[in-house]
């Protein structure tokens, strides 16, 4: 009798002890170089924060190297709090830096935004890497680091469309970042006759580049500018001519091209044609306000935030010992590199020292004799 007693205690405590472990929240850490001003990368990073927060078996925080008005948003109005633990159960993390920072706190997947500059370069400290286009995910195989896709997130509820199109186009908005581009754009729509408005993130930034986008019929841009004109029912031109680019775009997205043009991240490098007065014309004439519904749900099938968020949770299952012997590999062959470089230039300086040193005795050899 008392041995069952006893068996039914323990079962008990068993089960209390399982749906504990069950019902515990899996800590999540976002991490970024940048959340100090509107950007690309920085936008995602908030709408990221925001889904994860949202569901309720992620305990999320976040960390920046650079904070400021972004980080206090995070913070003060989404209610998630800086990085408080001394361990995660999985970290996100954009920007190689950022991932050499958070080293040691957990399984680390580093997203990848671009393959241009060099904060989106992979880090040997990551435990498994996240491409945002097939472009860089090439970049990253190239390299040598194991991957996967995972397409922009947006937040959808945010971003939609306010305000109808017009059947003929009236209005354009221009998110590009050039003054070059935005005087061929300007001069363009002059001479069909169309309104222009600009707007850069760098001298106004704002959370909610929506309502500037549904104040016009199209959107000219590049990146997330595209992805948010989508959202919000807008055709769009991917253009720009920015100083890592140069003068590059895909021209007017007609729906049936985003899974083309998405592949480089709708950056213009997809098909890198360079542009004129004369052709941005072209493709202002190609404006379809049906063509805004149709983006509008691509935008919800590919570019929804919640999905983007559940497949980077997914991401854990390829943190496999294999992956990090892969790691640990690339971390000691960069540090022996590394000591071997130090060693050759120690070395260099010791025969620069000795030479010196035995002209100066054969110097004095002479003069004695």
């Amino acid at each position: 009798m008392l041995f069952c007693l006893v068996a039914f205690l323990l079962w008990n405590e068993f089960c209390k002890l399982s749906l504990f472990m069950s019902n515990k929240k899996k800590s999540v850490l976002i991490g970024t170089y940048y959340l100090n001003h509107v950007g690309g990368s920085q936008l995602y990073t908030c709408d990221l924060i925001k889904a994860l927060n949202a569901r309720d078996d992620i305990d999320v925080e976040f960390f920046a190297i650079e904070l400021g008005e972004l980080s206090a948003y995070v913070r003060d109005e989404l209610g998630v709090p800086f990085m408080s633990k001394a361990k995660y159960d999985l970290i996100l993390a954009g920007h190689n830096v950022t991932v050499e920072m958070l080293y040691g706190k957990g399984p680390i997947v580093q997203i990848c935004h671009g393959a241009i500059l060099g904060l989106e370069f992979p880090s040997i400290y990551a435990d498994f890497h996240v491409g945002i286009s097939k472009e860089v995910c090439d970049s990253l195989t190239k390299k040598g680091f194991d991957n996967i896709l995972v397409l922009n997130g947006l937040d959808l509820q945010q971003k939609r469309s306010e305000k109808p199109i017009h059947p003929q186009l009236k209005k354009v908005l221009s998110l590009c970042q050039s003054e070059d581009a935005n005087t061929m754009l300007r001069n363009a729509c002059n001479r069909l006759g169309l309104e222009f408005i600009t707007f850069n993130k760098h001298k106004n930034p704002t959370f909610h580049i929506e309502k500037e986008i549904n104040e016009a019929d199209m959107v000219v841009g590049i990146g997330r500018s595209i992805y948010d004109a989508m959202a919000c029912g807008r055709p769009c031109i991917i253009f720009d001519s920015r100083d890592y680019n140069g003068n590059k775009g895909d021209g007017y997205l007609h729906p049936y091209l985003f899974n083309d043009f998405v592949k480089a991240n709708c950056s213009g490098r997809y098909l890198g044609k360079h542009f004129s007065e004369d052709t941005l014309i072209d493709e202002f004439r190609k404006y379809n306000p049906s063509d805004g519904e149709e983006l509008r749900k691509l935008a919800e099938v590919h570019l929804n935030v919640e999905r983007t968020a559940a497949d980077l949770l997914g991401t854990s299952v390829y943190i496999t010992p294999e992956a990090q012997r892969k790691k640990k590999g690339r971390i000691i062959k960069f540090r022996v590199k590394r000591r071997l470089k130090g060693l050759k230039a120690g070395f260099r300086r010791f025969r620069k020292a000795f030479k010196r040193r035995l002209k100066r005795l054969i110097g004095i050899s002479s003069s004695v004799m």
